[in-house]
Protein backbone atom coordinates (compact mmCIF):
# COMPACT_ATOMS: atom_id res chain seq x y z
CA UNK A 1 0.00 0.00 0.00
CA UNK A 2 1.16 3.44 -0.78
CA UNK A 3 1.65 5.73 2.19
CA UNK A 4 0.37 9.34 2.17
CA UNK A 5 3.06 12.49 2.48
CA UNK A 6 3.05 13.63 5.92
CA UNK A 7 2.09 16.83 6.79
CA UNK A 8 4.51 19.22 8.47
CA UNK A 9 2.10 19.94 11.44
CA UNK A 10 2.47 16.30 12.32
CA UNK A 11 5.68 16.10 12.13
CA UNK A 12 6.50 19.31 13.98
CA UNK A 13 3.40 17.38 16.56
CA UNK A 14 6.32 14.07 16.78
CA UNK A 15 9.04 16.38 17.62
CA UNK A 16 6.75 18.52 20.35
CA UNK A 17 5.85 15.22 21.92
CA UNK A 18 9.00 13.19 21.67
CA UNK A 19 11.11 16.61 23.08
CA UNK A 20 8.42 17.36 25.88
CA UNK A 21 8.16 13.41 27.18
CA UNK A 22 4.30 13.50 26.73
CA UNK A 23 1.61 14.68 25.00
CA UNK A 24 0.29 16.90 28.04
CA UNK A 25 3.73 18.55 28.74
CA UNK A 26 3.96 19.29 24.70
CA UNK A 27 0.59 20.24 24.82
CA UNK A 28 1.22 22.90 27.65
CA UNK A 29 4.24 24.06 26.08
CA UNK A 30 3.07 24.37 22.90
CA UNK A 31 -0.60 26.19 23.84
CA UNK A 32 -2.68 23.61 22.29
CA UNK A 33 -4.85 20.46 23.28
CA UNK A 34 -3.05 16.53 23.61
CA UNK A 35 -6.04 15.28 21.59
CA UNK A 36 -5.24 17.15 18.81
CA UNK A 37 -1.50 16.30 19.75
CA UNK A 38 -2.07 12.58 19.77
CA UNK A 39 -4.29 12.47 16.72
CA UNK A 40 -1.73 14.27 14.93
CA UNK A 41 0.81 11.47 15.62
CA UNK A 42 -1.94 8.55 14.64
CA UNK A 43 -2.27 10.13 11.57
CA UNK A 44 1.09 10.43 10.85
CA UNK A 45 1.60 6.82 12.04
CA UNK A 46 -1.11 5.53 9.77
CA UNK A 47 0.35 7.76 6.58
CA UNK A 48 4.00 5.91 6.84
CA UNK A 49 2.65 2.48 7.68
CA UNK A 50 5.05 2.67 10.99
CA UNK A 51 4.58 3.14 14.88
CA UNK A 52 6.84 5.97 16.33
CA UNK A 53 5.60 6.26 19.59
CA UNK A 54 5.33 4.00 22.39
CA UNK A 55 2.74 5.44 25.02
CA UNK A 56 1.97 4.23 28.47
CA UNK A 57 -0.01 5.85 31.46
CA UNK A 58 3.82 7.00 32.72
CA UNK A 59 5.64 7.96 29.55
CA UNK A 60 6.01 8.61 26.10
CA UNK A 61 9.62 7.07 23.88
CA UNK A 62 10.27 7.35 20.48
CA UNK A 63 10.04 3.26 18.90
CA UNK A 64 13.49 2.72 17.13
CA UNK A 65 11.69 3.92 14.05
CA UNK A 66 10.25 7.06 15.80
CA UNK A 67 13.95 7.88 17.06
CA UNK A 68 15.68 7.14 13.77
CA UNK A 69 13.44 9.83 12.22
CA UNK A 70 13.44 12.18 14.87
CA UNK A 71 16.96 11.85 14.56
CA UNK A 72 17.14 13.39 10.88
CA UNK A 73 13.83 15.16 11.27
CA UNK A 74 14.70 17.76 14.52
CA UNK A 75 17.69 19.46 12.62
CA UNK A 76 15.45 19.64 9.07
CA UNK A 77 12.36 21.21 11.21
CA UNK A 78 15.04 24.03 12.45
CA UNK A 79 16.18 24.66 8.92
CA UNK A 80 12.88 24.81 7.36
CA UNK A 81 11.90 27.58 10.40
CA UNK A 82 15.55 29.54 9.93
CA UNK A 83 14.12 29.77 6.08
CA UNK A 84 10.77 31.11 6.77
CA UNK A 85 12.44 33.14 9.71
CA UNK A 86 14.27 34.87 6.27
CA UNK A 87 10.82 36.41 6.09
CA UNK A 88 10.86 38.24 9.15
CA UNK A 89 14.24 40.16 8.56
CA UNK A 90 11.78 42.58 6.16
CA UNK A 91 9.56 43.12 8.86
CA UNK A 92 8.90 46.58 10.43
CA UNK A 93 9.18 45.36 13.58
CA UNK A 94 10.19 40.95 13.75
CA UNK A 95 7.39 38.87 15.56
CA UNK A 96 6.96 35.14 16.39
CA UNK A 97 8.79 33.50 19.63
CA UNK A 98 11.99 33.48 21.17
CA UNK A 99 12.18 30.69 23.32
CA UNK A 100 15.25 31.20 26.14
CA UNK A 101 16.69 28.33 28.47
CA UNK A 102 18.68 30.01 31.38
CA UNK A 103 19.92 29.39 35.60
CA UNK A 104 16.85 29.81 37.88
CA UNK A 105 19.05 32.21 39.27
CA UNK A 106 19.31 34.30 35.77
CA UNK A 107 15.52 34.11 35.71
CA UNK A 108 15.68 35.55 39.04
CA UNK A 109 17.92 37.97 39.42
CA UNK A 110 19.29 38.89 35.91
CA UNK A 111 16.37 38.96 33.08
CA UNK A 112 14.04 41.51 35.62
CA UNK A 113 16.04 44.22 34.20
CA UNK A 114 16.55 43.10 31.01
CA UNK A 115 13.21 41.35 29.77
CA UNK A 116 10.66 44.33 30.32
CA UNK A 117 12.63 46.69 28.30
CA UNK A 118 12.43 44.29 25.50
CA UNK A 119 9.17 43.70 25.42
CA UNK A 120 7.72 47.04 25.25
CA UNK A 121 10.48 47.67 22.31
CA UNK A 122 9.39 44.08 20.70
CA UNK A 123 5.52 43.91 21.61
CA UNK A 124 5.32 41.31 18.35
CA UNK A 125 7.50 38.73 20.04
CA UNK A 126 6.19 36.84 22.77
CA UNK A 127 8.98 35.46 25.12
CA UNK A 128 9.11 31.47 26.62
CA UNK A 129 11.38 30.93 29.53
CA UNK A 130 12.62 27.62 31.23
CA UNK A 131 14.62 28.17 33.57
CA UNK A 132 16.46 25.14 34.98
CA UNK A 133 19.98 24.77 36.69
CA UNK A 134 21.22 21.39 34.36
CA UNK A 135 23.33 22.11 31.35
CA UNK A 136 21.16 21.23 28.34
CA UNK A 137 21.35 21.18 24.48
CA UNK A 138 19.42 23.87 23.74
CA UNK A 139 18.35 23.44 20.47
CA UNK A 140 17.49 19.62 21.31
CA UNK A 141 15.22 21.19 23.82
CA UNK A 142 13.35 23.52 21.37
CA UNK A 143 14.57 26.68 22.17
CA UNK A 144 16.89 29.06 20.36
CA UNK A 145 19.75 29.94 22.98
CA UNK A 146 20.50 30.02 26.37
CA UNK A 147 21.98 31.82 29.95
CA UNK A 148 24.86 30.11 31.50
CA UNK A 149 27.62 31.66 33.56
CA UNK A 150 31.32 30.89 31.56
CA UNK A 151 32.95 27.47 32.79
CA UNK A 152 29.47 26.32 31.51
CA UNK A 153 29.23 26.95 27.65
CA UNK A 154 29.79 24.46 24.79
CA UNK A 155 33.03 25.42 22.61
CA UNK A 156 31.65 25.65 19.83
CA UNK A 157 28.66 28.24 20.82
CA UNK A 158 28.86 32.38 20.21
CA UNK A 159 28.85 34.23 23.45
CA UNK A 160 27.23 37.42 24.30
CA UNK A 161 27.57 39.31 27.74
CA UNK A 162 24.61 39.85 29.61
CA UNK A 163 23.33 41.57 32.79
CA UNK A 164 26.09 42.47 35.31
CA UNK A 165 29.72 41.87 34.86
CA UNK A 166 30.30 40.25 37.90
CA UNK A 167 28.49 38.89 40.59
CA UNK A 168 29.51 37.51 43.94
CA UNK A 169 28.26 34.53 46.43
CA UNK A 170 27.45 35.87 49.62
CA UNK A 171 27.29 34.39 53.15
CA UNK A 172 25.18 35.64 55.74
CA UNK A 173 22.94 34.68 58.62
CA UNK A 174 20.75 36.71 61.12
CA UNK A 175 22.19 38.46 64.01
CA UNK A 176 20.33 36.26 66.97
CA UNK A 177 22.30 33.13 65.14
CA UNK A 178 25.40 34.78 65.66
CA UNK A 179 24.73 36.46 69.16
CA UNK A 180 23.89 32.49 70.29
CA UNK A 181 26.51 30.54 68.21
CA UNK A 182 28.94 33.17 67.35
CA UNK A 183 30.41 34.56 63.91
CA UNK A 184 32.61 32.66 61.77
CA UNK A 185 36.12 34.18 61.28
CA UNK A 186 37.47 31.39 58.93
CA UNK A 187 35.47 29.21 56.04
CA UNK A 188 36.66 26.38 57.65
CA UNK A 189 34.94 27.49 61.11
CA UNK A 190 31.51 27.00 59.21
CA UNK A 191 32.14 23.02 59.67
CA UNK A 192 31.16 24.03 63.84
CA UNK A 193 27.82 25.91 62.44
CA UNK A 194 24.25 25.03 61.32
CA UNK A 195 24.45 25.92 57.32
CA UNK A 196 21.39 25.79 54.70
CA UNK A 197 22.07 24.24 51.64
CA UNK A 198 21.13 23.74 47.99
CA UNK A 199 20.92 20.73 46.15
CA UNK A 200 21.16 20.73 42.25
CA UNK A 201 17.93 18.68 40.63
CA UNK A 202 20.59 16.15 39.61
CA UNK A 203 21.38 15.34 43.26
CA UNK A 204 24.32 17.15 43.74
CA UNK A 205 24.75 19.58 46.24
CA UNK A 206 27.98 21.87 45.60
CA UNK A 207 30.69 23.04 48.27
CA UNK A 208 30.74 26.53 49.70
CA UNK A 209 33.38 27.95 47.88
CA UNK A 210 35.74 30.93 49.52
CA UNK A 211 38.60 33.13 47.83
CA UNK A 212 40.82 35.52 49.62
CA UNK A 213 44.58 36.79 48.47
CA UNK A 214 44.63 34.61 45.96
CA UNK A 215 43.83 31.36 48.59
CA UNK A 216 40.74 29.22 47.09
CA UNK A 217 38.74 27.09 49.93
CA UNK A 218 36.02 24.52 49.30
CA UNK A 219 33.81 23.82 52.54
CA UNK A 220 30.93 21.33 52.37
CA UNK A 221 29.44 22.03 56.00
CA UNK A 222 26.29 20.53 57.22
CA UNK A 223 22.82 21.88 58.64
CA UNK A 224 19.51 21.52 59.71
CA UNK A 225 18.21 22.24 56.10
CA UNK A 226 18.82 21.15 52.55
CA UNK A 227 16.25 22.42 49.67
CA UNK A 228 16.46 22.19 45.89
CA UNK A 229 17.14 25.08 43.12
CA UNK A 230 13.69 27.91 42.34
CA UNK A 231 11.64 28.76 44.89
CA UNK A 232 13.25 26.24 47.27
CA UNK A 233 16.38 28.47 47.90
CA UNK A 234 13.83 31.16 49.72
CA UNK A 235 12.81 28.97 52.45
CA UNK A 236 16.69 28.54 53.00
CA UNK A 237 16.58 32.14 53.26
CA UNK A 238 13.72 32.34 55.48
CA UNK A 239 15.33 30.00 57.56
CA UNK A 240 18.14 32.20 57.61
CA UNK A 241 16.18 35.13 58.87
CA UNK A 242 14.28 33.60 61.59
CA UNK A 243 17.68 32.55 62.92
CA UNK A 244 17.93 28.26 61.75
CA UNK A 245 21.26 28.70 60.31
CA UNK A 246 23.93 30.69 58.16
CA UNK A 247 23.06 30.64 54.25
CA UNK A 248 25.76 30.79 51.19
CA UNK A 249 23.74 32.76 47.78
CA UNK A 250 23.87 35.17 45.14
CA UNK A 251 24.71 38.22 46.94
CA UNK A 252 21.67 40.10 44.82
CA UNK A 253 19.72 37.34 46.01
CA UNK A 254 20.54 38.10 49.90
CA UNK A 255 20.24 41.85 49.03
CA UNK A 256 17.28 42.94 50.31
CA UNK A 257 17.44 41.15 53.58
CA UNK A 258 21.29 42.72 53.88
CA UNK A 259 19.92 46.02 53.31
CA UNK A 260 17.23 45.83 56.24
CA UNK A 261 19.62 43.88 58.52
CA UNK A 262 17.62 41.20 59.16
CA UNK A 263 20.83 39.25 57.62
CA UNK A 264 24.28 40.28 58.29
CA UNK A 265 27.45 39.62 56.21
CA UNK A 266 29.54 36.70 57.61
CA UNK A 267 33.03 36.14 56.30
CA UNK A 268 32.66 39.14 53.81
CA UNK A 269 36.64 39.43 52.78
CA UNK A 270 36.55 35.66 51.63
CA UNK A 271 32.89 36.49 49.28
CA UNK A 272 34.06 34.92 46.05
CA UNK A 273 33.51 37.20 42.81
CA UNK A 274 33.10 35.55 39.24
CA UNK A 275 32.05 36.30 36.20
CA UNK A 276 28.31 37.26 34.85
CA UNK A 277 26.61 35.58 32.72
CA UNK A 278 26.60 34.77 28.81
CA UNK A 279 23.46 34.41 25.81
CA UNK A 280 24.77 31.53 23.76
CA UNK A 281 23.73 30.59 20.77
CA UNK A 282 25.03 28.45 18.20
CA UNK A 283 27.26 30.17 15.06
CA UNK A 284 26.65 27.72 13.08
CA UNK A 285 23.00 28.38 11.93
CA UNK A 286 21.07 31.14 10.52
CA UNK A 287 20.00 33.57 13.70
CA UNK A 288 16.33 34.03 13.80
CA UNK A 289 14.70 37.93 13.99
CA UNK A 290 13.65 37.48 17.51
CA UNK A 291 16.96 36.18 18.48
CA UNK A 292 19.01 38.67 16.53
CA UNK A 293 16.51 41.96 18.32
CA UNK A 294 17.13 39.90 21.80
CA UNK A 295 20.73 40.51 21.23
CA UNK A 296 20.71 43.82 19.92
CA UNK A 297 18.38 45.14 22.88
CA UNK A 298 21.43 43.53 24.91
CA UNK A 299 24.25 45.18 23.86
CA UNK A 300 22.20 48.49 23.47
CA UNK A 301 21.51 48.07 27.42
CA UNK A 302 24.88 47.48 28.20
Amino acid sequence: METRKPELSDLNALLAVATAGGFREAARKGRQSASTLSEAIRRLETDLGVRLLNRSTRSVTPTEAGAQLLERLGPALREVDAAIDVVNTFRDRPSGTLRLNVPISVARLVLPAILPGFMAAYPDIRVEITAEDSFVDVLAQGCDAGMRYEERLEADMIAVPTGPRHQRMATAAAPAYLAAHGTPEHPRDLLDHACLRGRFRSGAMPDWEFEHDGEVIFVDPKGPLIVGPGGAMDLAVAAAVAGNGIVHLFEEWLAPHLHDGTLVPVLKPWWQMFSGPYLYYPGRRLVPATLRAFIDHIRASA
